[in-house]
């Protein structure tokens, strides 16, 4: 399995099928992903490990290791890793299209919009 580095952590792709995207991410503590949406899936996000703050359309939800939230398709969104290890969740993407195209950033911290 390879894994992708980014400048706030790294995820594999644990599966990779017509109906669905399943991915393993992990985020360094302090970090957070890209404020982003997506127009054709949606995601279901299960916190592994760790603490995070979920921002979803300007709410923020704070999740622990075992709490699950879903992304609905075009929602903004993105995670905040809130603790002092390592944040590792499970996203599994469901829809029509499932490539990094599909990434509209709104805000994001390493310069990529």
């Amino acid at each position: 399995m390879e894994t992708d580095h980014r400048p706030w952590g790294h995820y594999a792709v644990l599966a990779d099928e017509p109906d669905h995207k399943v991915k393993r991410i992990c985020v360094f503590p302090g970090k957070r992903l890209s404020l982003q949406r997506h127009r054709r899936r949606a995601e279901h996000w299960y916190l592994l490990s760790g603490e995070a703050v979920v921002t979803l359309d300007g709410k923020e939800i704070p999740l622990r290791g075992g709490q699950s939230i879903d992304i609905p398709r075009g929602a903004a969104h993105r995670l905040f890793n809130a603790g002092k290890t390592e944040a590792a969740f499970i996203e599994v993407q469901t829809g029509e299209y499932f490539g990094e195209d599909d990434i509209e950033r709104i805000d994001d911290d390493y310069g990529r919009i």
